[in-house]
């Protein structure tokens, strides 16, 4: 009977001993965004291994843009022909100018015969009225001119901006990440056709992973964002390590206690979820299990 109580007295000692190892336990995660692709057309090639880092921007792979460069071609020489067929507007006004320039000059000249008697004011009448027929045309044809150029310039800037939307269409045929981080798994191939949405690859920032831990509503008022806690990752049997962590993110809403999950308080059903910031030095990977002490 005693060897009974003692064995009772010792597996509570140790349970309770067990309970206050941590305050919350979770699994570590890491942001993942899956790179999707932008443009139709065959996977030329895709230079990405699962397991292997990539940086942000870097181009991976292209995807076919051929007909799109062809149809950029068109549209640049397009706008070369409409731009050189732009009306020179020196040119063809400068008759006209000559011609005013010329009867204005006849217009001093009858003005010094007028003084002098030997010219009629009718001459002088007709000269002022072909001065003013000939600025007329000039205006008129200043304003044609004018008119058709300002065509001709809005349709090449139409142009431009369909060669800027097909400029940008092309860019989208290279492949490239917008974050770096590790590939975590490669959905396609060289050779394979892409289509606009089909995921190429997933890729997760491994170097600054974060934990997501659950707390009982009791454990709240110890809990504040920017408090820095301990980490202890748990590699199975005896290898544990502590990490300091920060706690970025507390959940606003309560959820049923994960069935992974043991809480420092076994009868709690309703917990929240907090996200505790970790530099990774390499160990640690997804899905691994950790426990907090705060």
């Amino acid at each position: 009977m005693k060897k009974v109580i003692y064995i009772a007295i010792i597996l509570l000692t140790f349970s309770c001993s067990k309970e206050a190892e941590f305050d919350a336990q979770g699994t570590f995660e890491a942001t993942e965004v899956v790179v999707s692709a932008e443009a139709n057309g065959k996977i030329l090639n895709f230079n990405v291994v699962e397991g292997t880092k990539i940086k942000a921007g870097k181009a991976v792979g292209t995807i076919d843009s051929l007909q799109l460069y062809l149809q950029r071609k068109q549209l640049k020489a397009q706008q070369s022909a409409l731009l050189g067929s732009r009306p020179d507007v020196n040119k063809q006004v400068a008759a006209l100018r000559e011609q005013i320039a010329k009867q204005k000059g006849e217009l001093i000249r009858v003005d010094n015969m007028l003084r002098d008697g030997a010219a009629t004011k009718k001459q002088r009448d007709d000269i002022e009225a072909q001065i003013r027929i000939l600025e007329g045309q000039l205006e008129a044809t200043l304003s044609t001119l004018d008119k058709n150029t300002t065509t001709i310039n809005n349709n090449s800037v139409a142009l431009e901006a369909q060669i800027a939307a097909l400029d940008d269409r092309i860019s989208k045929c290279r492949i490239v990440s917008q974050v770096s981080g590790t590939v975590l798994v490669k959905y396609a191939e060289a050779g394979e056709v892409a289509t606009v949405g089909r995921p190429l690859m997933k890729v997760a920032d491994l170097e600054n992973i974060y934990l997501r831990a659950y707390f009982t509503s009791d454990q709240l008022s110890k809990v504040n964002l920017g408090d820095e806690v301990t980490v202890v990752a748990d590699f199975g049997g005896e290898e544990r390590y502590d990490y300091e962590g920060r706690i970025t993110w507390i959940a606003s809403e309560s959820e049923f206690t994960p069935k992974t999950i043991q809480t420092k308080d076994s009868r709690a059903n309703l917990v929240y979820a907090v996200k505790i910031a970790v530099k990774n030095d390499g160990r640690l990977k997804i899905g691994l299990a950790g426990e907090v002490i705060l």
